[in-house]
């Protein structure tokens, strides 16, 4: 009688045994050969700027959700930076000094009258009817023009306007136009022949 075989029976079943046992190996093998990179030395390390000093802000709540603080905006500070939003009533023959007292009518300040009757004078533009929100600085240059220069006495809280020094070219003299000459066709040429 021969030895009966048994019905499921793989050949070469010693192999599938160790064949997870290889892949386990080899796996727990990769994790520990990888190559150690010497730690490096830490380079001193310096401070560009020293640590920000934490310093007391009052604030105080303002509603449910809002605090507030209790400090003075930079506006209140430097009045010249206020924004202004301004519409010149439209009368005819409005005159810049009559904008310029309307712009300066609840920013804190006064005009020299005496040192820019010249510049008060002058009929204003279409342009300056309607000006902002913009700074307050920046609204009396634009009143005035290039051609006066701003002075501020803070203590007596006037706004005055010195004519510039003429300058030897206008600002806004044309210039002639320039000529891109790479967009130009490259000049013809004659060949001779001898």
């Amino acid at each position: 009688m021969r030895p009966s075989r048994q019905p499921f029976h793989i050949a070469g079943r010693s192999h599938l045994i160790r064949l997870p046992g290889l892949l386990l190996a080899a796996m727990a093998s990769g994790c520990a050969m990888t190559n150690a990179v010497p730690p490096t030395p830490a380079s001193k390390v310096t401070d560009i700027a020293p640590e920000a000093v934490m310093e007391f802000v009052p604030v105080t709540r303002y509603g449910r959700y809002t605090l507030v603080e209790l400090a003075p905006t930079a506006a209140q500070h430097d009045l010249l930076l206020q924004v202004v939003d301004v519409e010149i009533p439209g009368t005819l023959g409005a005159t810049v000094g009559d904008a310029l007292r309307h712009l300066v009518l609840r920013s804190g300040y006064r005009l020299c009258d005496e040192q820019s009757a010249d510049l008060l004078a002058l009929p204003l533009p279409a342009a300056h009817y309607r000006l902002g929100p913009v700074l307050l600085r920046d609204a009396l240059l634009t009143l005035a023009g290039p051609a006066w220069d701003l002075q501020v006495d803070e203590g007596e809280r006037k706004v005055c306007f010195i004519r510039r020094l003429r300058e030897a070219h206008t600002p806004h003299e044309p210039k002639p136009p320039e000529i891109n000459r790479s967009a130009e066709p490259p000049p013809l040429i004659r060949e001779v022949s001898p």
